[in-house]
């Protein structure tokens, strides 16, 4: 981030971000329909404001710290890797990487078991896929048929392929919140998986039980054939084994593209040119992402440069009276942006520059900041009935999305693991102690 900044505490610099919050916000309660306000016109928007404001500087000054903001190493680095996983999404996706871990899934689950069943390959899809929507699209189809061939309700059966999805949301090692979480908090994605996925498993177990406990007595079967390829799974599988070897992010997704192509010419889902077509797609669906996080970027070092952030950081800060405290703070933060949003990942990337300078003051380790911001964004993600994953099961299933709100079971659950971990200091380790320890002592002796 460029050096020049004012050290002055102004509140009307956030003005930019209420703005965007405003009109997303009001625009889908006033419509009822939160698709209305495109993200990018919001944040368009909400960048025209940030320039127009400190008439101090001029237009030309303005305008280079904006580009500076957006063009930070971080914010690149990060629309690098939406690139990359779209492109490996895509190609995975067209030789039927998908839909084989779908069949393979289906035909191994015993009769009573099938929403716990579908809740953890739900989990699996998405943990591969690194995208909930994807995830949720992929099997809602699969839940509606569950639904109607047995007693089970379709709600709960939508609300179990939410569950399941923001499961490797919140955990993918090419999901764009977990890309966005460990980048904005300068960390590794191999060490943030491990911290996240300790704390959240309970919920997941506990969740199976739920789903388990409360369909034992379901009545009907599923019929049909499931056919899939094992080999049509490994380029996911790949995927997810090198990343948390530790393997570099940009490598892992180029080297699964490349797989998976290769595996899509073996069994003829596409020739060379269908293979380059489909990567294009790939891209192109994670442009709009990539667009909005530049557009960020700079809106959110505008605001900084006016004082907005040094403001919330003071009164985030002023209430916070230990390392448990911040940690609260971290996660309260990122879910008032995520329910007013309703997209987890941009809740993240206006976030976590803030998160990042309230771990650092208070000692805590990026791996937990970056879990933090990671789980309580797709804790709201997966309970609010206006985020596109309700919508999308909703419009699949041809139920109202209010109506699985009271099966969010795993969404809930993660929130509680979240909030349990920020109680007993979990995970503890020695690098975290003696960072706290001395940003305690600083605090004390400024």
């Amino acid at each position: 981030m460029p050096e020049q900044k004012t050290n002055k505490e102004n509140f009307f610099a956030l003005l930019p971000l209420l703005i965007f919050v405003l009109l997303f916000l009001g625009t889908g309660i006033l419509s009822k329909d939160f698709s209305k306000m495109p993200l990018s016109v919001a944040v368009i928007t909400a960048s025209a404001v940030a320039l127009m404001m400190n008439r101090k500087e001029s237009l030309a000054k303005k305008v280079d710290i904006f580009c500076r903001g957006a063009g930070h190493p971080n914010i690149i680095l990060m629309c690098l890797i939406f690139i990359l996983a779209g492109a490996f999404a895509g190609v995975a996706k067209e030789m039927g990487a998908v839909e084989s871990t779908v069949n393979l899934g289906l035909s191994i689950l015993p009769e009573n078991l099938l929403m716990p069943g579908l809740f953890i390959i739900g989990c699996f899809i998405s943990l591969s896929m690194g995208t909930s929507m994807g995830t949720v699209v992929a099997l809602a189809p699969i839940g509606v048929g569950i639904a109607q061939q047995t007693d089970i309700s379709m709600a709960l059966a939508m609300a179990t392929v939410i569950g399941g999805a923001m499961f490797g949301d919140n955990l993918s090692v090419i999901s764009d919140t977990t890309i966005a979480a460990v980048r904005t908090q300068n960390t590794k994605m191999n060490d943030k998986f491990k911290v996240n996925f300790f704390i959240v498993l309970p919920g997941a177990i506990i969740t199976a039980i739920i789903l388990a406990a409360i369909t034992a007595g379901n009545h009907g079967a599923i019929s049909g054939s499931h056919t899939y390829e094992w080999v049509k799974i490994l380029p996911y599988v790949a995927v997810l084994i090198s990343a948390l070897a530790g393997v570099n992010v940009l490598v892992v997704l180029l080297g699964g593209t490349i797989f998976a192509g290769i595996v899509g010419f073996t069994y003829g889902s596409y020739d060379f040119s269908g293979f380059l077509q489909t990567v294009a797609k790939g891209v192109a669906s994670m442009e709009d992402l990539a667009i909005i996080s530049l557009l960020i970027g700079g809106t959110v070092e505008l605001i900084h440069y006016n004082g907005g952030i040094q403001y919330l950081l003071h009164f985030i800060t002023s209430k916070i009276k230990s390392r448990k405290g911040a940690e609260f703070g971290i996660a309260g933060l990122v879910s008032v942006v995520d329910v007013a949003t309703a997209n987890n990942t941009i809740s993240i990337v206006i976030t976590g520059p803030l998160a990042k300078e309230i771990a650092d003051q208070y000692g805590i380790d990026a791996r937990k900041s970056a879990s933090l911001l990671d789980m309580f964004s797709s804790v709201w993600q997966g309970i609010v009935p206006y985020g596109g994953q309700f919508l999308a099961a909703a419009g699949l299933a041809s139920i109202s999305p209010v109506s699985m709100m009271p099966y969010s079971f795993y969404p809930v659950l993660m929130g509680i693991c979240g909030v349990i971990a920020i109680l007993i200091h979990y995970p503890r380790n020695k690098k975290e102690t003696a960072a706290a320890k001395n940003a305690a002592l600083n605090k004390n002796i400024n």
